[in-house]
């Protein structure tokens, strides 16, 4: 539930995140614009602007869900600016080949529309994320 001061964007990016947890990946697609500009780091194994959850689906998620025995974003912090909110967070994650855990701090920046994802950009420790994956 919102309260006077939380946006109605920052309410469903957290429901977002809430679905990615548990797996409901389609209910993350539901926020998605049918153009989204979505930006994953550059030296990251995903790295690159993917347009449209298609191709969002098929560069990062599906990757992950290969890649990763689990692989959570965490958010702590939900900042909005307008049609923009910046989420602070950790992934968390164990590794499918290697076995290893790792934490990572992210940032990660949206820009929403009539309450649709339109961009987003993931600025995160990539090297962190790369020595658990080697």
């Amino acid at each position: 539930m919102t309260t006077p001061l939380q946006s109605p964007d920052v309410a469903a990016l957290e429901e977002a995140y809430r679905a990615f947890a548990r797996g409901d990946v389609a209910a993350v697609l539901g926020m998605l614009d049918p153009q989204v500009a979505w930006t994953e780091a550059a030296g990251s194994a995903y790295a690159g602007t993917h347009v449209g959850p298609e191709a969002v689906v098929a560069n990062v998620f599906a990757r992950l869900g290969q890649d990763w025995e689990s692989f959570v974003p965490v958010p702590s912090e939900f900042v909005a600016a307008g049609a923009t909110v910046v989420v602070l967070g950790t992934f968390e994650g164990v590794h499918r080949a290697t076995g290893r855990a790792m934490t990572s701090r992210f940032a990660h920046v949206y820009r929403l529309t009539d309450g649709r994802v339109t961009a987003f950009e993931s600025i995160n420790d990539t090297h962190e994320v790369r020595r658990v994956m080697a």
